[in-house]
Order: structure tokens, then C-alpha cells, then sequence
């Protein structure tokens, strides 16, 4: 694949998780996905990211910045929602935040394998 055809399939992701398609997740995701190192699998990441929406009901991933070096992707996402309670075992209880999440990808066989995330929880601390 080429540069393009890599922005284009993790647009393509983002685009999955925005619209909440989770039966098309397998055309993104790998079946042994993993996330920070834990083995979720695409029935465990899943899980995650219907959790995330969850607790999160307007959540919507943004594309601040975008790198790709196949088969490898880093991105900046930026949300701005409003989370229903806990977020990352702070107490938002519904009050609107802003905050970014660093996110690192690496594709094995055009599908997401790897991710590995950090997500600014001082951010939102400082916001409360």
C-alpha cells in the first residue's frame, strides 16, 4: 500500500468508530488486536471502544495530526464531549471537557494490530 492508501484506511477507522459501525470494526481491526500491551483481541477492543461510547454518548474522534511511515500510523485526536460520569476515575459527571489522546498504530496485514495510547488526563483534571 501506499502512503496515501494508509491515511486513507485509518480515515477510513476513524470514520468506523464515529458512525458506531461496530460490524465493520474487522475491516479495521486485526482479531488479535491488542491495546497498551493487553491481548483484547477484535471481540475485546470492541468491548472497549462500545464502553467508551458509553460513558462518552457524544463521543467523536477528531484527526488533529496524522503521521504514516507504513505500516505504522501516529496520530493527535482531539475531543471535545461530555462524558456521563467517571472519565479515567475522574469525576466529570456530565460537565463538558476538552482533551487530546496520542495514539500510536502498527498494521499487520492492512489491519490494526497494535495500538498504543496516551490520553492527556491532566487536561481534563485541570478543567473540573
Amino acid at each position: 500500500m501506499t502512503r496515501d492508501a494508509w491515511i486513507a484506511a485509518y480515515h477510513g477507522y476513524i470514520d468506523c468508530l464515529n458512525r458506531q459501525e461496530w460490524e465493520k470494526l474487522g475491516e479495521h481491526v486485526h482479531e488479535e488486536a491488542s491495546h497498551n500491551g493487553s491481548p483484547l483481541g477484535l471481540a475485546g477492543y470492541r468491548a472497549m471502544l462500545e464502553g467508551d461510547f458509553r460513558a462518552i454518548p457524544d463521543l467523536r474522534f477528531n484527526i488533529a495530526h496524522l503521521v504514516a511511515e507504513p505500516e505504522h500510523i501516529a496520530a493527535r485526536l482531539s475531543f471535545d464531549c461530555t462524558p456521563v460520569g467517571k472519565l479515567f476515575g475522574l469525576p466529570v459527571n456530565g460537565r463538558r471537557v476538552q482533551f487530546t489522546e496520542h495514539v500510536f498504530y502498527r498494521y499487520e496485514q492492512g489491519l490494526i494490530a497494535e495500538v498504543h495510547s496516551l490520553i492527556d488526563t491532566t487536561a481534563i483534571a485541570a478543567q473540573l
